[in-house]
């Protein structure tokens, strides 16, 4: 695959990024395009390995063809490319863009030189096939006579509907908020992913004959037991959308808010105002402390840069990674080490210094006398293996204050929200997530399944997108008694 000495010939390079400073002036996003030439060098890295990695269980979860179409780009056959990547992936222009890679994770260039830059060219790809007009709506030539509901629009609920949708089924995506992209729209700020890539993708969809409802929320102004009557069956890829919160003293203070609650607001304010209608939390001038880290804490803090907050500080309780790979992290599972995403590059770039402060526990949150937040009390700990495990210590005499006006919660999801289990009646697992076994995907109510974070926990988007292709297919299976869709095999 690719160039036999590539590897040897040519360094990894990826897209280059507009400059901190500059981009935290505007939302739009900020990863440069990469030249036709670059990419096939790129593409050229790519080894003869024998046993593609990236394509395991520890690199893709969509059993992309990662070597195929990194040899297609060196040889300058885009179109094939293109072809080979959406075999696999519905949505390649979305994992392009926020998907972590696990598949260069596991890349066998990976064990003692830098992997192959494959999410750059899986970009390259589809945005290639978009701007030369590759992409045309394929509407099925038969229709089956099935009808599909799928409750979320996320990129489970999306990879279902779209595989569904290819074998003849009519499919509808309710989605309760008003616009339909799940946490692509909402959940993702744009810089990271621009909100007419979404709709790009979605205005594809339904030139393909799949409907969208939204303001649909099921088991609110859509009864779940109608849907199930008037459907033949009904697939649930609502998400994790219940936040883990934080239960210490003075958590009712104002200005403590979670994340989620934050970063929609601010994404609706921009589609429909530029932010002109003052209806988002506004971080300018003040203080901000984020607690929690992963995309969503990076998410906040590169929001709240923008908004021209005054300082910011991101609280982690979790130690620091270590630079390289620990020896309990071997190749080929995913490099557990320190790295700096956009949002901790912008905040260095303006104040100086990374704002992450890694192994402290909130104990305290601190008011101003008026029944408003003025800063959390912390203690720092000390993370001991014990009994196999990691404990925390908290260490004596490391008491301290951080000052803030502004608190963001980004401590991650506990599962689905529990009203439309209630509902239909679903048994859930031990985690409070649907009970679902991976490749069946059903439910303990006939005709009903389950795919997605909403199943398996917070999670990747390629993750969610595997899952609603594997749903897909069980839910073809489940109607037509065998199903021609394909099955992702990397779990």
């Amino acid at each position: 695959m690719g160039k036999p000495t590539g590897f040897k010939e040519f360094p990894r390079e990826t897209a280059a990024h507009q400059a901190p400073l500059e981009r935290i002036t505007h939302y739009r996003e900020f990863q440069l395009e990469m030249g036709e030439d670059l990419l096939k060098r790129q593409g050229a890295r790519c080894m003869d390995c024998g046993i593609p990695f990236c394509q395991s269980n520890n690199g893709c979860p969509i059993d992309n063809l990662i070597p195929e179409w990194n040899d297609l780009v060196y040889r300058g056959r885009w179109r094939e490319a293109l072809e080979r990547l959406h075999s696999t992936n519905n949505f390649p222009e979305f994992t392009g863009r926020v998907c972590p890679a696990p598949c260069e994770g596991a890349c066998t260039l990976g064990i003692n030189e830098p992997p192959v830059s494959i999410k750059a060219i899986e970009c390259a790809i589809v945005d290639r096939g978009f701007a030369e007009g590759w992409i045309l709506p394929r509407p099925p030539k038969l229709r089956t006579g099935k009808q599909i509901a799928i409750i979320g629009s996320g990129p489970a609920g999306l990879a279902a509907a779209d595989q569904l949708n290819k074998v003849g089924h009519r499919v509808t995506v309710f989605e309760r908020e008003d616009r339909i992209g799940g946490l692509l729209v909402y959940g993702i700020p744009n810089m990271k992913l621009d909100k007419d890539i979404v709709e790009r993708r979605l205005n594809l969809m339904r030139a393909q004959g799949i409907h969208f409802a939204t303001r649909a929320n099921v088991g609110d102004n859509v009864d779940a037991s109608r849907l199930r009557e008037e459907f033949d069956a009904v697939l649930l890829a609502c998400g994790a959308t219940k936040p883990r919160d934080i239960r210490i003293p003075g958590r009712d203070l104002a200005g403590i808010h979670l994340a989620m609650d934050f970063l929609t607001a601010n994404t609706r304010s921009l589609l429909e105002s530029s932010l002109q209608d003052g209806k988002y939390l506004d971080a300018n001038g003040k203080r901000v402390l984020v607690i929690g880290g992963g995309d969503t804490g990076t998410d906040c803090v590169a929001t709240s840069i923008r908004h021209g907050c005054r300082s910011l500080t991101n609280l982690e309780l979790l130690p620091q990674p270590p630079p390289q790979r620990a020896e309990d992290n071997p190749w080929p599972t995913w490099p557990r080490i320190l790295r700096t995403d956009y949002g901790h590059a912008e905040a260095a770039a303006k104040w100086g210094d990374d704002p992450r402060v890694f192994s402290v526990l909130s104990k305290e949150f601190i008011g101003d006398g008026s029944g408003n937040v003025a800063g959390v009390r912390t203690v720092r700990v000390d993370w001991r293996r014990g009994s196999g495990r990691l404990e925390m210590v908290e260490l004596p005499g490391t008491d301290e204050v951080f000052d803030a006006d502004l608190v963001l919660l980004a401590l991650g999801f506990l599962g689905p929200e529990p009203a439309l289990a209630e509902q239909l009646g679903i048994e859930l697992d031990p985690r409070a997530s649907y009970q679902a076994e991976y490749g069946e995907f059903a439910t303990s109510v006939a005709g009903v399944f389950a795919a997605g974070d909403c199943r398996r926990g917070q999670s990747l988007v390629v993750w969610a997108i595997a899952e609603g292709r594997g749903a897909a297919h069980a839910i073809d299976t489940y109607l037509m008694g065998s199903s021609s869709l394909p099955f992702p095999e990397s779990y």
